[in-house]
């Protein structure tokens, strides 16, 4: 597999981090720094992704019905922004993500 096949299939939402755990896992990606921040990236968003649909999404549903509308525009959010790091990929453009991408960058520095 391709490096930016690696790196594109860790920003499909909802089943990246499937993708992600494995080109964490394998030792073809272990010294591609390119591609272990994008699977660190893809996981991190995630984890976001779950934060937001299991804390957030309850919390602000509890509320006016208007709340529900804050959780689904924030969901709506974090689809954006997958779509919008698998385009970024594919174009083989790197971008990091404000906190995300430093979790991500922290996250290979640790490795070594």
């Amino acid at each position: 597999m391709a490096p930016r096949t690696a790196s594109m299939l860790c920003y499909i939402p909802f089943v990246g981090w499937i993708a992600s755990i494995v080109v964490l896992a394998s030792e073809r990606f272990r010294h591609d720094r390119t591609v272990r921040f994008h699977a660190f990236q893809g996981l991190y968003l995630f984890v976001l992704w779950l934060i937001v649909d299991h804390v957030l999404g309850p919390i602000l549903g509890f509320g006016v019905m208007g709340h529900m509308h804050l959780a689904s525009l924030a969901k709506l959010g974090m689809i954006v922004v997958w779509v919008f790091m698998l385009i970024k990929t594919g174009q083989e453009q790197f971008f990091s993500l404000p906190i995300v991408g430093e979790l991500a960058d922290r996250s290979i520095s640790e490795q070594k």
